[in-house]
């Protein structure tokens, strides 16, 4: 064939594995189910980002909230879609210290909504979380996640 010709098909399988990917890093049928029931409950706000969140517990007014790199003394607790607990600070009775910039796309975009005091209900696409990667035994690829985070104090 001639160059111009195999220059076509070349760019054609590099756009069509570069869809393939996205495709791969998609949430899950049954996660997006989840998100679309999830988004019509009382209380529940959807950023552009599709980030869902509820807010629980509203910290004193005034109260700072984090920037992207002030760490954060945290308690968190994260299940599937189904409620199977895989990580929990609250279980451990011991707090956790990050950054908003040191977490999944989903915390650092909440945690920078949040302050001092309050706590979220956090419903997360896998676009937000860990995308097509598997994460330990419980969370597979394409999977939403469902968080409480309360960020016990800002600027640790």
């Amino acid at each position: 064939h001639p160059p111009h010709i195999m220059a076509r098909k070349s760019l054609l399988f590099a756009v069509m594995a570069l869809f393939a990917g996205v495709a791969m890093a998609a949430t899950t049928p049954e996660g997006n189910a989840y998100l679309e029931a999830n988004k019509l409950k009382d209380g529940v706000t959807v950023t552009s980002s599709g980030l869902q969140y509820r807010v629980l517990k509203e910290g004193p007014d005034g109260t700072p909230s984090p920037s992207v790199s002030t760490p954060c003394s945290c308690h968190y607790r994260g299940t599937t879609i189904d409620g199977k607990e895989f990580d929990s600070s609250y279980s451990r009775d011991q707090p956790t210290t990050f950054a908003p910039n040191q977490v999944i796309k989903g915390w650092t975009e909440a945690m920078q909504l949040m302050r001092e005091g309050d706590k979220y209900e956090l419903v997360i696409p896998s676009e937000l979380a860990y995308g097509d990667r598997q994460m330990g035994a419980d969370i597979t690829p394409g999977a939403v996640l469902v968080f409480t985070l309360e960020i016990l104090k800002v600027g640790v």
